[in-house]
This record gives C-alpha cells, structure tokens and sequence, in this order.
C-alpha cells in the first residue's frame, strides 16, 4: 500500500508540472499566432491605403491627361508640370482607350505583355475584372477610358501576404508543442487547419463535434483576431504522453496487484505443499508405529488359539486386528497412487456397514437400498473407499446422538453411481455446507476435524469422483451424496 501511495502521489505531481508546462507552450504558441494575426491585420489595412494610393495617382494621371488634350484657346497649362505628371507615374499599369473600347496608349506593361494586340487585349480584359474604367470627358461630348490594375509593388506585396496567411494556417496544423488541435471558424464548425488527428475522420461531421466538445471540456479555447469582425479559435486536448501519464498510476496498482495476487498464490500452494508433506509424512510414521503392536497383537492371538481359549473372543480378536491392519495400509497409501480395481459397490459398502454395526449402538438402525437386479461396479481402492464410509457413518452417528436411522441408498445417474448417505440427526447449517470438507472444521468439542476433509481428498483426487452436502435442514438430518464413474 505504501509502494502504491506513493506512486499515486509522485505521479500526480509530475502529471501536474508536465501539464502547467504544456499549457505554458500552448499559450506561448497562441500568444505567437495573435501576435502573426496582427500583423495580417496590419497588412491588410495597408493594403487598402495602397489600393486608394494607386487609385489617386491614376486619377491625376487622368487628368493630366485631361488639361494637355484640352483644345480651349484661351486655357494655358503648365506643360512641363503635367508632363512631368505623366512620367512620373511608374508603377501603376494603364491603358487608354476610346469611348469605341479601342486602345490608344498604354504605360507601365511588361513589354512581354504588349508585343501584339492579342496580349493587349488580354491585359484590357483583366483590368476591367480588377477596377472599374476612370471616364475622361471632352469638349464636344468626347469620351475616352482610363484602365488599370494593380502595380507590381502591390501584387508582391499581396503574395506575401497570401504566403504568411498560408504560414499562418499551417503552423497551427504542424504545432511545435504536439497535441491534438483543430483550428476552426468563427461558429466553430468549419475545421480551416488540424494536428495529431485522424485525417480519415476528419470529414466526418459527428467525430469533429464530438472531438471539439472533448476539447473544449478539457481546456477552453483560444480566440484569434485575423481582422475586424473576424474571429477564430483554437480548441486542443492534452498530448497523448500526458494522458498515459494520467493513467500510469492505475496501471502500476494493477500491476502491482497482479504481482500480490501470484505472491499469495505461490505462497499459498508452497503452504499446502508443506502441509501435505507434513500430512503424509505424519501418515506414514503412524502406520510404521503401528505395525510394532500390531504384529505383537497378531502373536498373542496364536497363542490363545494354541491354549484353547474362547473361541469367540479370539474370532473378535482377530476381526479387530484385521481392522487394524487395514486401518495401517490406509495410512501407508496417503502420499502415493493407490491402485484401484473394479468392485462392486454394494458388497464393499456392505463390509462397511457390518463392522461399524457390531461396534455402534442398538439404537441406531442401518438400511441399505439398491437395485438387486443392477451391478453398480466402479473402479475403487477397497481400503480408501471404506475409510470414506466409515468416517460418514461416524459423523453421522455422533449428530445422532446414537440413536437414530442411518440409510444409504445406492443408484445410477447416467454414466455415474451415485451413494446418498443419509441421518436424522442435527443437520448442518445452510452457511456450513462447504466449510464442513475443511481441514479442522468440528462441532466436536474433542476432535481434529479432518474426517471430511480426508474423504474429500480420496473421493475427489484418488478416485476422481465427488462428494458434497446433497440436502441439509438445521435439526432434521442430513444427506452426503458421492459420485464415482461406472
């Protein structure tokens, strides 16, 4: 939890210092476009000083024209002013033409552009697109036109501007600070410019205006001012390195918890492999102990079988000493794979029952019900398999109290035998029908509780069979069901 805390809040902080300095490169970069905006509004306006400026020198052109084709007798001019007038204009294209559309003369064309008449007329006919014809009036209802265009000055000027528009445009598609951008219109719905987008879901109109919405509600928008009543925005998001860092503590607690979750788990199966050797090694050491007395029991019999002592009592002897003998074997096979056979289940639950019925109380009664007419034969270890019924026939003659009905009930269910095991005893509690198959799990007050636990393991892991609480009620008996294959 510490590694964790910690990380959470060293993140954080990064998080947040990379994301002051983000806008901090955002704002300086916006600051730089307004400033570039200004300029265009600067040079804009300077274009339409320069346009009235080359309009008011063709209209003196025109009338210094105007005064020197004037035929009044009595009018003097200055004719060296007027024609300096005429000279002087050096830049500003013109053409002279007649009230007829012919032209008379012209000025400052290339003299690429007036080799013929064909050019001439071309250059006329793009004049007219440019500005309406500047009208000269002469005595006697004459007429004649002045044309221009814009001067060669103004034209560089114009594509420079174009150029730093272009610039302009551009810069905001390829940002020097790398995060998702989209440049817009006024109403925010024309994308003029984008960065670090999908270009092939650009055209989609839903994915800008979702895309703008997540943009706006991350950071809000910056406003430029190209010109005068024009106004344009910018809306970015954070860069995607910011993001992961966002969400880079999340996944170190998940990686984290990933790692705790197979530390307990290598932990937990290291515990329960020690436990099972302890388990068997324990199981082993008892069966070795076992067969010192066992085998002295085994001599005493034969010995009061050669004194002719009471038969039956040596008969119950010898059944008690065969007991402890299996009871020695069973403890030998935990730890290894017990070898199973097929057998019929009745015969060795049969077994079963005789000798817990010679050594339990009057009172209990003991019934089994089976098919006579079916085989149920299943492949089991006869040692293993008796030691599961004898510790269910026990448990269920302790909540019993020994007094009560014990039946078991041998079937078929598809490809499975099934053996229900059932007392009138107190019953187990609904919330206790798995915890009873744990190890030391006992209502006893003397006892282990690894009855259970021990069936458990030999129907589930030697026999590959299951057994489970079938149906239970709290002070009115239980059933266990086991489950071995055909």
């Amino acid at each position: 939890m510490l590694i964790v805390l910690s990380s959470l809040w060293y993140s954080s902080i990064i998080v947040r210092k990379i994301s002051k300095e983000e806008r901090k490169k955002v704002e300086l970069w916006a600051e730089a476009i307004q400033k570039k905006a200004n300029l265009v509004n600067y040079t804009d306006k300077l274009f339409d000083k320069l346009r009235t400026e080359e309009r008011k020198k063709v209209e003196l052109y025109v009338e210094a024209i105007k005064r020197l084709t004037n035929p009044d007798p009595n009018f003097n001019p200055d004719y060296t002013f007027l024609s300096n007038v005429v000279t002087s204009n050096t830049t500003v294209p013109v053409i002279l033409t007649d009230e007829d559309k012919k032209i008379k003369t012209h000025r400052n064309l290339d003299s690429l552009l007036t080799e013929n008449e064909d050019s001439l007329l071309r250059q006329l006919s793009l004049m007219k697109k440019s500005y309406n014809p500047i009208e000269i009036n002469y005595f006697g209802n004459r007429k004649d036109y002045v044309y221009y265009k814009d001067s060669k000055l103004f034209t560089e000027l114009q594509t420079v501007f174009e150029d730093l528009q272009q610039s302009f445009i551009s810069e905001v598609v390829s940002n020097a600070v790398s995060v998702p951008v989209i440049y817009t219109d006024a109403e925010q719905k024309e994308v003029i410019g984008f960065g670090n987008l999908d270009s092939t879901k650009i055209k989609n109109a839903k994915y800008i205006t979702e895309t703008i919405a997540s943009m706006r509600s991350e950071n809000p928008p910056i406003k430029i001012e190209l010109q005068e009543g024009a106004t344009n925005y910018i809306f970015y998001s954070d860069s995607w390195i910011l993001t992961q860092l966002k969400y880079y503590p999340f996944i170190q607690f998940c990686v984290i918890g990933i790692f705790m979750l197979i530390a307990y788990f290598l932990f937990s199966n290291s515990r329960k492999a020690e436990q099972n050797q302890v388990w068997v090694g324990m199981a082993k050491e008892t069966a070795h102990q076992l067969g010192t007395p066992l085998s002295s029991l085994m001599a005493w019999v034969e010995l009061m079988k050669a004194n002719g002592n009471d038969e039956d009592m040596v008969y119950e002897l010898e059944k008690d000493i065969d007991r402890l003998g299996t009871i020695t074997e069973r403890f030998s096979k935990i730890g290894s794979a017990p070898i199973l056979e097929s057998n019929n289940m009745v015969m060795v639950i049969t077994h079963a029952i005789d000798y817990m019925k010679a050594r339990s109380s009057k009172k209990v009664s003991f019934t089994i019900n089976h098919n006579a007419e079916v085989h149920f034969d299943a492949q089991v270890n006869i040692p293993l398999f008796e030691w599961v019924i004898e510790n269910l026939c026990k448990n269920a003659i302790d909540a019993m109290k020994a007094t009560g009905s014990l039946i078991i009930t041998v079937g078929e269910k598809g490809s499975q035998i099934f053996i229900d095991i059932s007392d009138t005893g107190a019953g187990i509690k609904s919330g206790d029908k798995k915890t009873v198959f744990q190890p030391g799990y006992s209502t006893k007050k003397r006892g282990w509780g690894l009855g259970l636990s021990l069936s458990k393991r030999i129907i589930e892991e030697y026999h590959a069979g299951k057994i489970f609480v079938k149906e239970s009620k709290f002070g009115d008996g239980a059933t266990f069901r086991i489950l071995l294959n055909k």
